[in-house]
């Protein structure tokens, strides 16, 4: 096993796991976590004979804290970097929420030589932001309000999306995991604030549609229908539209963390469709 950190072409260290052989599968986490946010899926897909590789995005985990960079084309460009240290071909690509934006944003700016296959997990892409042309979309108001909250205290803001609306425990008769809650906390906690604050930015108001469009090789498009971070409707529907290889999984009740509450069912699927 080997954990180690590439550098990319401005400077900025990037940490990554990479254990295991076989085909590789690369892990893109969502905000403001980092890598361990993975650790049911490496060690089931680990298990299953496949090499697993997962890195801190900038700013994020135990990379560097850097001033600036925290947007879409430099999360894909350190995620390449990553790619090309480790020489990776035929990768599959699996994003959640950011990470699913950031996986897009990878494959339509460095092209796919490399990838087999995608899937984006809750998933933040086409666009997440309120406009003229997606009026669907969440109002500038809902993300200025996690700026103004991170501003004033981060430590109490991600304790109270990791217990309520993350993953569903603000819902009736949910049975909220106060080690989950904690993990997250942690987590989150471990970045820096200035990579969150501006990677909320990146996140809300990055459009995918014109990469949505690019991508040809086959992409699973995972989505339950009560995410409260990313509506479903706006999102994992429009998404597998614009993809030209796009297969949409809904999830009945899933919330958004559910490549944690509910990791037996979205690990089978995903194993399902890596082995078609």
């Amino acid at each position: 096993m080997n954990t180690a950190y590439v550098t990319t072409g401005d400077g900025v260290r990037i940490f990554y796991k990479d254990w295991g052989n076989g085909t590789p599968i690369v892990f893109s986490h969502g905000w403001p976590l980092s890598a361990d946010d993975w650790d049911n899926q490496m060690l089931f897909f680990l298990q299953a004979g496949y090499r697993v590789v997962a890195h801190d995005r900038r700013g994020h985990g135990r990379s560097t804290q850097v001033s600036d960079g925290h947007d879409m084309d430099h999360y894909a460009d350190d995620r390449a970097a990553v790619v090309a240290h480790l020489d990776l071909h035929g990768a599959i690509h699996v994003g959640h929420s950011t990470g699913g934006g950031e996986v897009v944003r990878y494959l339509a700016r460095h092209g796919t030589s490399r990838a087999a296959k995608a899937v984006l997990i809750s998933a933040v892409p086409p666009l997440m932001l309120r406009t003229e042309s997606n009026p669907e979309g969440l109002p500038r108001e809902a993300f200025d309000g996690y700026r103004a909250q991170l501003a004033a205290n981060r430590a109490q803001l991600y304790r109270d999306i990791a217990a309520g609306p993350f993953y569903g425990y603000n819902r009736p008769g949910a049975q909220a995991q106060e080690g989950v809650i904690a993990n997250w906390w942690r987590q989150g906690m471990q970045g820096s604030a200035k990579a969150h604050y501006d990677g909320i930015k990146a996140f809300s108001e990055t459009d995918f549609t014109a990469d949505l469009k690019q991508i040809a090789i086959p992409v699973l498009v995972q989505h339950g229908d009560d995410d409260q971070v990313v509506p479903y409707h706006d999102s994992a529907p429009l998404t597998a539209k614009l993809l030209q290889n796009g297969t949409l999984k809904t999830y009945a009740g899933f919330p958004h963390g559910m490549p944690t509450t509910h990791a037996e069912r979205i690990n089978a699927d995903i194993l399902a469709f890596i082995r078609e």
